[in-house]
């Protein structure tokens, strides 16, 4: 076989949704050699659904035969970086697991239909985790991303629980992106009256809002919690002033103006939409004369 037939080969096997390691069965040729011909070919859905699919029975069989890889470790073999030290970065990717995102035995997995926020986690996530995520979009436009690997999600989801616990004992840095992940996966701007702007985030864990609450306060920002809505709530222009200025929304984030409920009906960013509640007071005229003492 000469290297255009070998090449040519290597393509027809991939197009017709065989896997690298099928490949290499059929050709008996190294990894590196069909992997150099076949890795900038787009994986088809069924593709996908086959990787996902020989994955799950993967860990199925090594579960059945009572083998456990080391901690730290997959079942495939695929490595991560386990960490010790929060940082800033690390802290907004658990809060991202903890909120929008779900954690099971065998996988991660983040969604949203923001792609500012799904790309702001994949970035995040390769600080740990070389491979690329498996992409799905819903009908309804939410996007998930899913990393399958059962170490990975072991890692991640003992660390959302120890940040939970240590979160208030970290840096305001820390503090801060902790904030933002949460308001960024959970809130939204309310302006219906003058005497209703509000700043919400949802969350049906009450020890979550609760906590979130007393991280506010750190920043000087005043909240009230309703278990029975389980939200949380800032009124008040001197608290959206202060969460515009310390917290805010990632730029470029959207809500969904197509929403039929969507009093704005179009896509306008959080931070424009909350800055429109702010200005939508009366000037305080005490701060303008302030500027010319």
């Amino acid at each position: 076989m000469t290297k255009a037939e070998f090449k040519q080969k290597c393509i027809e096997l991939r197009l017709q949704n065989h896997t690298l390691g099928e490949i290499i069965q059929i050709l008996k040729r190294p990894k590196t050699t069909i992997y150099y011909h076949i890795h900038k070919i787009p994986e088809s859905d069924i593709l996908k659904r086959k990787k996902i699919d020989i994955s799950i029975r993967t860990i199925e069989e090594v579960r059945k035969s009572g083998r456990s890889p080391q901690k730290g470790k997959s079942f495939l073999g695929k490595k991560f970086k386990n960490f010790r030290k929060w940082t800033p970065s690390l802290i907004n990717l658990v809060g991202h697991c903890l909120f929008d995102g779900q954690i099971n035995q065998a996988s991660v997995y983040y969604h949203n239909r923001s792609q500012v926020l799904i790309d702001n986690f994949k970035s995040k996530m390769k600080t740990i985790y070389d491979y690329e995520p498996i992409l799905r979009l819903k009908e309804d436009d939410v996007m998930t991303i899913a990393y399958h690997n059962a170490g990975l999600a072991v890692l991640l989801k003992e660390k959302s629980e120890d940040l939970k616990e240590q979160i208030r004992e970290l840096d305001k840095k820390c503090q801060l992106q902790f904030l933002k992940a949460f308001f960024d996966d959970e809130g939204c701007v309310t302006i219906r009256k003058r005497a209703h702007r509000k700043v919400r985030g949802y969350q049906y864990d009450d020890d979550v809002l609760y906590l979130i609450q007393k991280l506010l306060l750190n920043f000087e920002i005043k909240s009230k919690v309703f278990t029975k809505f389980h939200e949380i709530v800032i009124t008040q222009r001197k608290n959206i002033v202060k969460f515009a200025k310390e917290i805010n929304f990632t730029s470029g984030l959207r809500i969904n103006g197509k929403r039929s409920n969507s009093i704005w009906k179009q896509d306008l960013e959080k931070r424009e939409i909350l800055q429109r509640a702010i200005d939508s007071y009366r000037p305080n005229y005490s701060e303008l004369y302030s500027k010319y003492l």
